[in-house]
């Protein structure tokens, strides 16, 4: 390296990262690549690497740089060092606030409509299609619960409450 007890430099701000001194990396691989060898001297910096990356799921993983500068020399996880694994997931306190959620009409209005006449021979106020997505969502909000009480991250049919 150019600068003596430097290891390398952040793939965010530049900035020098010391010989023996943590890092961080992504957890994805291709971002781990000989050719990418993405790393990182702060959590901050890693996340700005986000929204370009488009990793379905990641987080950081703290490792130590090497102490020598040869090429030999590859870098020491902490496991490998404490035996122990630490990640930081990204979460929406860690960086921007939480994404708003969409208040808008979840109902196809023209299905809905088609239901209604067919079933009575009635019209269909648009102003039926507001509240009966706020039951949807409602139902919906329910079901996430119970998905995630049984540990999954996918809703399932039996995830919504009964009628």
């Amino acid at each position: 390296m150019a600068n003596e007890g430097q290891w390398r430099r952040c793939s965010a701000c530049k900035k020098p990262i010391a010989l023996g001194s943590m890092y961080w990396t992504c957890n994805v691989s291709t971002c781990n690549r000989k050719r990418t060898g993405l790393v990182f001297c702060t959590v901050s910096c890693w996340e700005v690497h986000l929204p370009g990356a488009n990793h379905r799921e990641a987080w950081a993983v703290e490792q130590t740089a090497p102490l020598s500068s040869g090429e030999e020399t590859r870098p020491v996880s902490r496991e490998q060092r404490k035996g122990g694994q630490r990640r930081i997931v990204r979460t929406e306190s860690s960086g921007k606030a939480a994404p708003e959620i969409p208040s808008e009409v979840l109902i196809v209005a023209s299905r809905l409509k088609e239901y209604i006449r067919a079933r009575s021979g009635f019209n269909t106020s648009d102003r039926v299609l507001s509240p009966l997505s706020d039951i949807v969502r409602r139902v919906c909000d329910e079901a996430i619960k119970n998905a995630t009480r049984e540990g999954r991250m996918t809703v399932l049919d039996r995830d919504l409450p009964a009628e």
